[in-house]
C-alpha cells in the first residue's frame, strides 16, 4: 500500500464529527471516512510493521454504555502497536492534528501494582524517571491516570512521587498540522518518535508485563 500522508480533510471531518456526531451523519459521511481517515492511518500503521510489528486500528465507535456521553463516534482515530496488551506505541490523528505517543494504559489492576512497585525500586524507578526526564526536556508530555495526592502509603517526600501517582502511564508528542501532514514524510517523523520513545515502551514491557487477571466475559 503506498500512500501521500495524511490528507486535511481528516482533520475537518472530526471538526465536522464534533458538531453533528450523531449515526445518520456518520452513515453520510463514511465514505469520506474509509478515504481520508482509516486507508490513511492503515498505510502508515503498515509501513511501521517492520521495525514495531503490526498495529491495530481502534474502532470508531464509542462504548456508551457506562458513559453519561452517548456520542456514538469517537472524535480520533487511533493506532496502537502493542508489545503485549495494553504496552506499545500509538498514533492519533484529530481535529487537532497528529499526536504519538507510547507507554501502558492498563488492562488489568495487577499492571498498576507492578508499575509502582518498579517505579518505587531505586535502580528501575531511576531508570525510568531519566527517560521520562529526557522526552519531556525534548518536548514530550506525560499523561494516564493519576491520583490527586499519592497512593496509598507512599510518603510525601518520594523521590518519585509524580511517577507513583500514576494508575498508568503514557508519554505523548502532539504535532499540529505540519506542512509533513500531507507528505510520505509523516511516516519517517512517526517512525522517529516511536524510536524515541522505544525505551519507554521497552522499560513498560519488562517491569509492567501483560494483566494476568482474567477479564469477565
Amino acid at each position: 500500500m503506498s500512500g501521500d500522508g495524511i490528507p486535511l480533510d481528516a482533520l475537518d471531518f472530526f471538526e465536522e464529527l464534533a458538531v453533528e456526531n450523531s449515526r445518520p451523519w456518520w452513515q453520510a459521511h463514511r465514505a469520506r471516512w474509509e478515504e481520508s481517515v482509516r486507508e490513511p492511518m492503515e498505510w502508515l500503521t503498515e509501513a511501521l510493521t517492520d521495525e514495531f510489528g503490526p498495529a491495530h486500528l481502534y474502532r470508531p465507535n464509542r462504548d456508551v454504555r457506562f458513559s453519561r456521553d452517548k456520542s456514538p463516534y469517537k472524535d480520533h482515530q487511533g493506532a496502537l502497536a502493542a508489545t503485549v496488551p495494553g504496552i506499545g506505541w500509538y498514533v492519533q490523528v484529530s481535529a487537532a492534528g497528529l499526536l504519538t505517543g507510547g507507554g501502558f494504559y492498563p488492562t488489568g489492576p495487577d499492571q498498576t501494582a507492578r508499575y509502582r512497585a518498579a517505579v518505587d525500586a531505586p535502580p528501575t524507578g531511576q531508570a525510568l524517571q531519566a527517560l521520562v526526564d529526557r522526552l519531556v526536556a525534548q518536548g514530550w508530555e506525560t499523561g494516564g491516570e493519576a491520583v490527586a495526592t499519592r497512593p496509598r502509603g507512599v510518603p510525601a517526600d518520594h523521590p518519585r512521587l509524580d511517577l507513583m501517582r500514576h494508575k498508568h502511564l503514557v508519554l505523548s508528542r502532539p504535532h499540529g498540522a505540519p506542512d509533513w501532514l500531507t507528505t510520505d514524510a509523516v511516516l519517517e517523523h512517526v517512525r522517529a518518535d516511536w524510536r524515541a520513545v522505544r525505551p519507554v515502551v521497552e522499560w513498560m514491557t519488562e517491569h509492567v508485563g501483560a494483566s494476568q487477571v482474567e477479564r469477565r466475559r
